[in-house]
């Protein structure tokens, strides 16, 4: 059985609950890169599409003809559109990860409680696999299942963990600001440069943008800065210019 008794601190307060997989876990100050996965990722991903999809959108009107005026009142609506439709898509998709994570614990929790002494040997087989000897794989299971017999099958059985969990509401609020901040960085280029150069400068400014973006999304994973810098703005040249090649051929078709 799971063992769920609050425990009171000597000044009388109740200490708030930990999620499952960390109780009982050491807490140190040690930070680690994967810490950041949940908010880099969405971060990352709205900034780079706000980045290419407005620029696109831009450079796609702008070759078809279009004038000045509807191309900022285009890349606005643009903004608008793709912060909300990041935001939902994020928390959609996020939040069905996130009712997977709680069907898989929902189903851990009622076969601990049929059947605990099969679920503690399931564990001892998972650090038998891991290099444990049999009799230390039991006793670190038996350990580990009075301590906190689902937090041990989360982490050990599912893969579970603080880091990777789901946050469907932190993944949409960073998508939708990270989007905005992105598409504002064209929008912005749109507003100042001459319709008659709008082109060039769209095109060059969100490649930079874009290396920039790499540099320091790798920078904050802790990755190599040059394979990120070049990654990010390879893809984003590859796709402004099939949407201005696009809008050239329909401009002229029209």
């Amino acid at each position: 059985m799971i063992n769920t008794t609050t425990r009171t601190a000597a000044n009388g307060r109740i200490p708030p609950r930990r999620p499952f997989f960390a109780r009982g876990m050491g807490r140190h100050a040690e930070r680690h890169n994967s810490d950041r996965i949940g908010w880099l990722r969405a971060a990352v991903l709205g900034a780079n599409d706000g980045i290419v999809s407005t620029a696109s959108l831009v450079l796609g009107v702008a070759a078809a003809g279009t004038e000045h005026r509807l191309i900022l009142l285009t890349s606005v609506s643009g903004l608008i559109a793709g912060a909300m439709s990041m935001a939902a898509g994020e928390f959609v998709s996020v939040h069905s990860q996130k009712d997977t994570e709680n069907a898989d614990l929902a189903w851990e929790r009622a076969e601990l409680k049929k059947d605990p002494e099969g679920e503690q040997r399931e564990l001892a087989g998972i650090y038998v696999a891991r290099g444990l000897d049999p009799s230390l794989a039991d006793q670190v299971a038996v350990k580990l299942m009075a301590h906190d017999a689902l937090g041990a099958h989360a982490r050990d059985e599912l893969g579970l963990s603080e880091t990777t969990a789901a946050r469907p509401t932190q993944a949409a609020l960073v998508s939708a600001a990270s989007f905005s901040v992105g598409a504002l960085l064209p929008i912005a280029v749109v507003s100042l440069a001459a319709p008659a150069h709008l082109i060039f400068w769209v095109s060059a400014s969100a490649l930079v943008f874009l290396a920039g973006l790499g540099a320091l999304s790798a920078r904050a994973g802790a990755a190599p800065v040059w394979r990120g810098t070049w990654r990010v703005a390879f893809w984003g040249a590859v796709a402004m210019a099939v949407t201005a090649g696009a809008g050239a051929l329909f401009g002229a078709v029209a």
